[in-house]
């Protein structure tokens, strides 16, 4: 040990045993003890509160919590005017305590006590004096604030180098949110999942709040809310638009971050979970004392029966509990050394995620927890899919990443798990990180080279079109090992994290200045281009380019091979004012603006996408199940996938390496791999799709045969008015003019 390491250890115990100092900082006042309640054994399983009928017909619940090397445990039970009771845990098996509590009804709000050594250095920082929330509770009443009494040690001690060492021994009970009972009374049997195939799936990022909070159409006490998400209002749209499964931003029950409540901000995201069985409670309209369980059930069935599936952004790789300075919540005080991933110096956590712990998923405790999540979230809350936030955590064993780590083996077994969407954000921050591609067949993954890709092709900006025929395609180079299929790549061009689609072709620079943080947060990397001028303009051409440029994004997307993710209001046109990190400005910002709707241009923009994803429902050939082969199936020469030049001749090796802007794409529809639902042969339309991103216009040449006698124009993003282009017929072998940045899709006729 270094001596200033030596120093800060001695300084922090001689702290941390002077225990009057440390009581007369905290201001701390020993009070009454409150009244006790006896319980009955119980049973540790299943883990969390459970109403049910006991010995004796006795109506009651039981409690069971995973602590394992506590010294004690006491359940604390609240009425409605906040008076505590408590209830020890006497029984203790495998490591959880547990009792049944007679007459403890749903609604009931409660918390724990967790009692053990308080030793930083071994990572032991156990606190009774904080209210601890259980990490299996089904509703959560309360906001989370962050005043110095949440924190288990003394957040102001005057040597902040050891300030995590010194215990703070004031009561956080009327300062943190509790637990709720709930009553498990839904079968789901008059629920029909939509079960929509992976090839044949549109996925639409939203935020429950941003996405309801100012939609006209949506009751205004429901707005913001579950239930305003189930409005038929909010269902039209999505049905209109044909997307086929929302991906909700979290709504684990989340707590903000204290960096941001000192600014007057929130986490507005929710990517700061604390309550992994929890509807985040900010989001129900009907109440917070278990209702928002049954409004989220709500809202499933009512998406389903519009055949819309519900998938979960899921935050398991940490938590809101942040580092040795953060607050102590829930897991920190029931077992810090067996929940989160420590360094050697057990003081320090090993983070992974920038965010200031790291779930340790090898324990089987941890990993218990996750997949248990997970399995009520499908079985009890309907959801059909997960989306996982900063996956490569969770595929850390020791320390690196690993394909045959214990979380991805328990998902490939589990009958409920294996058979539900799940996609895999394929990288963290840690060292190897990065896993694009790697995950195993079950997965699907967010594909950011494809998003690299597309945005430097429309910005002019790749040095030649390989990587560009690749993602277009499906990526093969990614994904065609182990059996994956095309649709493991999830396509997107935006997410909630940077740049709206309209902010990618208005900024070139980031503007999060209302964050706070000196406009140093967010990335700098964004692959964007303004079309000549930085932000909002009133120049007509600038505008009209950019309106073009985003019609011919939306059209990329919607025409490559593999599952599309589109962000909600890129259709209309949303912006963010520049701001690519708008994790904590929930206002309008955030959130979506319906008034562009009243906008013709922006109308137009949504027709385009609509129509766009009608097309792809309607032609199995922009959404195939297997990759192609590039080979000629039969005598006449034509391939599933051809490549071709703006001179009409098919790519050689030569041209793929050469700059260009310029690329034809033809798909095959009588080559489609693989037979419907009744053993025929799938067939199709064959289409040609030509981008071309240069700053002038090209003469292109339509392939003839075997490619095609006649083509019929289906798409011209060069048209400001999309319902001219369709129906316009050109002779193989023609020269047509393609103007500036567009795309245009022609289908072969006859």
């Amino acid at each position: 040990m270094s001596s200033a390491a030596e120093q800060e250890a001695v300084a922090g115990r001689q702290a941390t045993g002077n225990g009057r100092q440390a009581a007369a900082v905290n201001g701390a006042r020993r009070a009454a003890p409150p009244p006790t309640v006896p319980a009955w054994p119980g049973a540790p399983t299943p883990l969390g509160a459970r109403f049910r009928v006991g010995p004796d017909g006795v109506a009651g619940t039981n409690f069971a919590l995973w602590a394992g090397g506590a010294e004690g445990v006491e359940l604390c039970l609240f009425d409605e005017s906040g008076r505590e009771s408590r209830v020890r845990l006497a029984e203790l098996t495998h490591e959880i305590w547990h009792g049944f509590v007679p007459g403890v009804l749903p609604g009931q709000r409660y918390g724990y006590r967790v009692h053990g050594r308080w030793d930083p250095w071994t990572g032991a920082r156990w606190n009774p004096a904080k209210l601890l929330l259980d990490p299996y509770a089904r509703a959560v009443d309360g906001d989370f604030g962050l005043p110095p009494e949440v924190y288990g040690h003394v957040r102001d001690w005057p040597q902040q180098h050891v300030a995590d060492t010194v215990r703070d021994d004031r009561d956080s009970a009327p300062h943190v949110p509790k637990g709720v009972v709930v009553h498990d009374d839904d079968d789901w049997a008059d629920d029909r999942r939509p079960k929509t195939p992976w090839a044949d799936s549109v996925i639409y990022e939203l935020h429950v709040k941003g996405f309801t909070q100012l939609h006209p159409g949506i009751p205004e006490e429901l707005r913001g809310t579950y239930a305003g998400l189930a409005h038929p209002a909010a269902i039209e749209h999505l049905v209109r638009l044909g997307v086929t499964a929302v991906e909700l931003l979290p709504v684990h029950q989340f707590a903000h971050e204290d960096h941001l409540l000192r600014r007057g901000l929130k986490n507005y995201w929710g990517y700061n979970s604390i309550g992994y069985f929890a509807p985040h409670a900010a989001y129900a309209a009907s109440g917070t004392r278990g209702q928002q369980v049954g409004e989220f059930k709500r809202m499933v069935r009512a998406l389903h029966a519009a055949g819309i599936e519900v998938v979960l952004d899921v935050v398991y790789n940490h938590t809101a509990e942040a580092g040795e300075l953060g607050p102590t919540l829930s897991l920190k005080g029931i077992d810090n050394r067996g929940y989160y991933r420590l360094q050697d110096d057990a003081r320090r956590y090993a983070d992974y995620t920038g965010c200031g712990n790291t779930l340790h998923v090898v324990q089987p405790h941890v990993l218990r927890l996750i997949t248990d999540s997970l399995r009520y979230w499908v079985t009890e809350m309907g959801v059909d899919g997960f989306r996982f936030d900063l996956a490569a955590a969770l595929a850390r064993s020791m320390h690196d990443v690993d394909m045959l780590s214990p979380f991805l083996a328990v998902i490939a077994q589990d009958p409920v798990l294996r058979r539900v969407k799940l996609i895999a954000e394929p990288w963290d921050v840690g060292s190897g990180g990065y896993q694009v591609g790697a995950f195993p067949p079950l997965w699907t993954e967010w594909n950011d080279r494809y998003r690299n890709a597309v945005r430097d092709f429309w910005r002019h900006a790749l040095p030649d079109v390989r990587e560009m025929g690749y993602r277009l395609s499906g990526s093969s180079d990614l994904y065609a090992w182990g059996g994956r299929r095309p649709y493991a790549s999830v396509n997107f061009i935006t997410a909630h994290d940077g740049f709206t689609l309209r902010d990618l072709v208005s900024y070139e620079r980031k503007h999060n200045e209302a964050n706070g943080e000196g406009n140093r947060d967010g990335t700098d990397d964004n692959r964007a281009w303004n079309g000549g001028a930085e932000g909002e303009t009133d120049d007509a051409d600038v505008r009209a380019l950019r309106r073009r440029q985003l019609r011919n994004l939306l059209t990329t997307l919607l025409l490559s091979t593999g599952v599309p993710m589109l962000v909600a209001g890129d259709e209309l046109g949303r912006t963010q004012r520049g701001n690519n990190n708008a994790y904590c400005q929930d206002n309008e910002i955030g959130w979506l603006d319906w008034g562009l709707l009243e906008d013709p241009g922006w109308q137009a923009l949504f027709a385009l996408t609509s129509r766009l994803i009608a097309l792809r429902h309607r032609h199995p050939v922009l959404r195939r199940r297997a990759f192609f082969s590039g080979r000629a199936q039969t005598a006449d020469g034509l391939r599933d996938l051809a490549w071709f030049t703006s001179r009409g001749t098919e790519m050689t090796e030569q041209d793929w390496y050469a700059p260009a802007a310029t690329l034809g794409m033809y798909l095959s529809g009588r080559d489609i791999p693989g037979r419907d639902e009744r053993g025929e042969q799938i067939l199709d339309d064959s289409f040609l799709a030509v981008l071309h991103a240069g700053e002038g216009p090209v003469d292109f040449t339509l392939p003839g045969p075997p490619w095609a006698e006649r083509y019929e124009v289906v798409v011209d993003t060069s048209r400001e008015e999309q319902g001219e282009a369709p129906g316009v017929e050109h002779r193989a072998g023609t020269e047509i003019t393609m103007p500036a940045r567009a795309v245009l899709l022609l289908r072969v006729a006859g």
